[in-house]
């Protein structure tokens, strides 16, 4: 038997003292959508909502075994890195020390104290992760407590790979032929998955979804070596890495660059509003990106196919939920910004909403200056039923000589305002 296949089966195994196989679900929305059959390895539904704990409990386990982590273990991070540590250290009776920055959210500080229980201190430090990151490394280099990577080591892409274990112990044969798609951050899940189901030799394509502002395996690919981004787009959080991990590199550098698929966060939001509207599953911008990707396959790839689809986390903050179904409209088209030149006269405003249309609403009305006399600058936000009212609409302002400029693809100012 391979001998990666073989650690990953004694992984699997191990794992199964704290929590069962995640489901592996058919899912008969997506697949009527996509005229495939649609799988979900529901990596959502595991103890911490991720499937984080996988690599955090095997690189413990063996760590402990060896005698290693007497001092403790530590990690940074502010999601859900920190959430497996903490459950893991609770199941093995060791400390742990969870650094993350001082701009974390008190619910992901709760969460991890939740699952650590007394095992876990959670330490903030630091505005930005790389801050964060160091004081960690500190810690360790001065308390001796094991540092617990996120990805990047050959214990934790084993860990990850129990999910390709557990979805070829499921599918058996079905899994000849078949299509999974996976999220892709650091890659550790990626590497696991794919060098497992390698090593069975089940003859299965694989297909990766990246953040499209952050797409450090694809430049990586591009590039024939790991390339750092000197900035990426965090929406995403769960997947936003500036590099992808040195050993997850090692085994996804054979993949053709034309298998990743990079997925626009705003459509990304499409997605998240979708899977939660229509079928209840309450997915993270990270969890999504699988399926998000199949947007991007032409219907002749998928129809007839066995589709599998990983779900890589459900640690949605709700306080999103604006943010998300905003920025799902704007990509829909249903919802735009403009700044107007308004004229200060009276009846000006009821000219204006004279030109909508049944269907057009208007969400924000701002003044940003209103020094000048005759004119003065406003911010209107405009959402309406169908994405065709707005070539109505644009056509109605500029025959009525209203002076306009739509910022809503004008990704400086629209932050800097909106």
């Amino acid at each position: 038997m391979n001998a990666f296949v073989q650690r990953v089966d004694q992984a699997a195994e191990a794992l199964r003292e704290l929590f069962p196989a995640t489901p592996l679900q058919e899912n008969d929305y997506l697949s009527r959508k996509t005229g495939a059959r649609v799988f979900l390895k529901r990596e959502d539904l595991s103890p911490v909502r991720s499937y984080k704990l996988r690599g955090a409990f095997n690189f413990m386990r063996k760590a402990i075994a060896e005698g290693a982590g007497k001092e403790g273990f530590v990690c940074a991070s502010a999601g859900n890195h920190a959430q497996g540590m903490a459950f893991a250290c609770r199941h093995f009776s060791v400390r742990g020390t969870v650094f993350m920055p001082t701009t974390t959210p008190q619910q992901k500080i709760e969460k991890t104290k939740h699952f650590g229980g007394s095992w876990i201190e959670v330490q903030l430090h630091g505005d930005f992760f790389d801050e964060c990151y160091q004081a960690a490394l500190d810690y360790s280099s001065a308390r001796g407590a094991l540092m617990v990577p996120p990805f990047d080591h050959p214990d934790i892409i084993e860990g990850q790979a129990t999910v390709a274990h557990e979805i070829a112990e499921e599918m058996g044969n079905s899994l000849e032929g078949a299509l999974v798609v996976l999220p892709v951050g650091g890659g550790g899940l990626a590497a696991g998955v794919t060098r497992f189901l390698q090593g069975i030799e089940a003859e299965a394509r694989f297909a990766f979804a990246e953040p499209a502002g952050a797409p450090s395996f694809a430049q990586s690919l591009a590039a024939g070596r790991r390339v750092k981004l000197p900035q990426v787009d965090n929406f995403v959080d769960g997947a936003a890495v500036a590099e992808i991990g040195r050993e997850p590199f090692k085994q996804l550098r054979k993949f053709s660059s034309e298998s990743i698929y990079l997925v626009p966060e705003n459509r990304l939001c499409s997605t998240i509003t979708e899977m939660l509207n229509v079928e209840g599953i309450v997915l993270e911008p990270a969890g999504a990106l699988a399926i998000d990707a199949f947007k991007d396959f032409q219907a002749k790839e998928l129809h007839g196919r066995t589709v599998v689809a990983i779900i890589s986390g459900g640690n949605f903050d709700f306080e999103r939920l604006p943010e998300v179904k905003e920025r799902s409209l704007r990509y829909k088209g249903l919802k735009k910004y403009f700044i107007f030149r308004f004229p200060q006269r009276p009846g000006a405003l009821r000219d204006f909403l004279e030109l909508l249309g049944p269907e057009d609403d208007i969400t924000r009305f701002e003044y940003l200056k209103k020094s000048a006399r005759n004119f003065g600058s406003v911010l209107i936000g405009l959402e309406t039923r169908d994405p065709r009212n707005f070539a109505v609409l644009l056509r109605h302002f500029d025959e009525a000589g209203w002076a306009y400029q739509d910022i809503t693809d004008n990704e400086t100012i629209a932050n800097f305002i909106i």
